[in-house]
């Protein structure tokens, strides 16, 4: 039986084709023309034997099949990119500070930290999971090398330099309710909102969007961590919001046609960079930190035709 061979550079288009939401922006990031782009995903369809997409609206969206192709292509330019790194005989040491949001602690964390300690065994970092204002602050105290912070921001003062925040992505945020008890909204009573201790970017979207739509909400319950959210949300005690990224199985986004409440805006999320900035060692984590969320944001868009 003849052994199917993947074309590395069609997966890189492919890959990039869905992180851009369009193949035409995916030609300029891989150096070819769009023709030949599309020429390159008409040959991938033929090497899989099977389609890849599905007409959505005026664009494209994976198949069942498609979504399986992408995970195995991105997983395949990413041990490609990482055997480049290793025979070039680049030879990183240092250490670096990393913070996160908890909603990437357990997706994004493993993975971005495990593909940088394989490329680079001698760098050391240190990661750390905190909010927003805790992020920020350590970042202008110079404690932090990158934090990947919600909010567009703005510039942070760092030592005698000024550092602009690099933006990655703006998830829609969405209402999040129990996946086992039924949601039911109650007009005729205040709705019952789970929400972090303030300051929160969130909780402020959710308060507005109903007070714009005339609905009386009220704080049934708060936690100073996410995780405390989700078992709230999980117990049916209420709503909370959130962007779909690290939603665990406990709980699930409500469609917009089944939560009779109002639309919520997206959120932007964004790179901020220490003292370090300008080292080797941080350029390259930041580059996959900013891979790796793109990746996720784009894993849910509907593609270009």
């Amino acid at each position: 039986m003849t052994q199917t061979t993947f074309d590395l550079a069609v997966l890189r288009s492919f890959v990039a084709g869905m992180d851009l939401g369009s193949f035409a922006k995916a030609a300029d990031r891989v150096g070819r023309s769009t023709s030949a782009v599309s020429a390159q995903i008409r040959k991938l369809e033929e090497q899989a034997g099977t389609p890849l997409f599905r007409k959505s609206g005026r664009g494209l969206a994976l198949t069942d099949a498609g979504t399986v192709m992408l995970a195995y292509a991105r997983r395949l330019v990413e041990l490609n990119d990482e055997a480049a790194v290793a025979v070039r005989g680049v030879d990183l040491e240092g250490w670096i500070r990393l913070g996160l949001q908890e909603d990437f602690g357990e997706v994004l964390l493993p993975e971005v930290l495990g593909r940088f300690a394989r490329a680079h065994p001698k760098v050391r970092i240190e990661a750390r999971v905190a909010r927003n204002t805790e992020l920020l602050e350590r970042i202008e105290a110079g404690q932090l090398d990158l934090a990947l912070v919600w909010g567009a921001g703005s510039a942070t003062d760092v030592g005698n330099a000024t550092s602009l925040p690099q933006p990655i992505a703006a998830p829609p945020m969405r209402w999040i309710v129990s996946s086992t008890v039924p949601w039911q909204f109650d007009p005729d009573e205040p709705l019952p909102l789970i929400a972090f201790d303030r300051p929160c970017l969130f909780h402020s979207a959710a308060a507005a969007a109903l007070d714009r739509a005339g609905i009386k909400w009220r704080i049934a319950f708060t936690s100073p961590s996410l995780s405390g959210l989700w078992a709230a949300a999980a117990a049916g005690l209420g709503v909370t919001v959130r962007t779909a990224y690290g939603v665990p199985t406990t709980v699930r986004a409500l469609e917009c046609d089944e939560s009779g409440l109002p639309s919520l805006p997206s959120i932007p999320l964004a790179l901020h960079r220490g003292s370090g900035a300008g080292s080797p060692v941080v350029d390259r984590l930041a580059s996959l930190v900013m891979d790796s969320v793109r990746e996720m944001h784009a894993s849910t868009q509907t593609v270009a035709a």
